[in-house]
């Protein structure tokens, strides 16, 4: 029987060409969040999602509000075809923007304002590099990170589950960290392609810029609790979303500690809204023991619909 639920909503990379189109085809809940984000945004980001190309998809300052718009599309489309209200949210990067909107901290338009906005500061961004670590053995990235910073700057960007982490920092920083990690025992260590080194303080500057203009932004209070990237904490306040908006860009994700947090607090469901089945697949590395749906188009949707209609049953 399910206990407490969380819906959870991805980040950068999970996108892909024609997501949310048989959302957007069926639900004319998701439609009207696509309609909105077009008009709202100045652009089309219905045709960017269902038709690419994918080297104008996979560029942040398109990536980003694609990736709200289609995860925010799928969100409502559930929630048009089951009334559920989870116990907790949270967004994996800019994933958190969707948590917010779900948890009525911004409303639409307004959270497509901020996505684009943190998408452009982001984007101007070059310099840098990130690379995921797989499977190093405990107690060893700490000091392959103290060795490799007397060549530059590199850090944790994310802790994305147990056995994988993303460092980001300057490109020889990294790449050391990477061998050093490698000659430890890491089994993998795989180059990200992305513009620049995301979480870390390259993106000092963009977080002071973004801190300005979210001062102005219309928060609310959230109705549900939040469970943010920099402290893993789960957050109610507008003036503590209003604080850590601006801070996510440049400090680590913690999300193993997010799931962690949630499933200390009894949350033995997760619900993965948005693109892809990357955080599910986290999830089975945080704790395989809990339960994880994803919605990612019709098939998933109903799916999930019918698996908590038949789980509510039982109660």
């Amino acid at each position: 029987m399910v206990k407490r639920i969380a819906f959870i909503f991805p980040g950068q990379g999970a996108q892909s060409v024609g997501m949310g189109k048989d959302l957007y085809e069926n639900y004319d809940a998701a439609k009207n969040v696509f309609d909105t984000a077009d008009k709202v945004l100045g652009k089309s980001i219905t045709d960017l999602c269902f038709n690419g190309p994918e080297e104008d998809l996979k560029q942040t300052v398109n990536t980003q509000p694609s990736i709200v718009t289609m995860s925010i599309a799928a969100l409502e489309a559930f929630k048009s075809q089951l009334k559920i209200s989870p116990n907790f949210c949270a967004g994996h990067s800019l994933g958190e923007y969707c948590a917010m909107y779900c948890a009525g901290v911004m409303d639409l338009e307004t959270t497509l304002k901020a996505i684009q906005k943190r998408a452009d500061l982001m984007g101007e961004v070059k310099g840098g590099s990130m690379a995921a670590i797989l499977n190093a053995p405990a107690g060893k990235i700490e000091g392959a990170l103290k060795e490799a910073s007397k060549i530059g700057y590199v850090d944790i960007a994310n802790y994305n589950s147990p056995v994988q982490v993303v460092l980001t920092g300057d490109e020889n920083a990294v790449k050391k960290a990477g061998e050093l990690l490698l000659e430890a025992g890491a089994r993998r260590v795989v180059p990200l392609a992305v513009s620049g080194a995301f979480h870390s303080k390259f993106l000092e500057n963009a977080s002071k810029e973004f801190a300005s203009f979210v001062s102005d932004l219309d928060i609310s209070s959230a109705s549900i609790p939040v469970v943010t990237n920099v402290d893993a904490s789960a957050t109610i306040s507008s003036e503590d979303f209003r604080e850590k908006m601006p801070r996510q860009i440049c400090s680590s994700v913690h999300w193993t500690q997010t799931i962690e947090n949630m499933i200390q607090n009894g949350v033995d469901t997760f619900v993965e809204i948005g693109p892809g089945k990357v955080l599910a697949g986290l999830n089975r590395k945080i704790n395989p023991q809990v339960t994880t749906y994803n919605i990612f188009d019709k098939d998933s949707l109903e799916n999930t619909v019918a698996a908590f209609k038949s789980e509510l049953s039982k109660i």
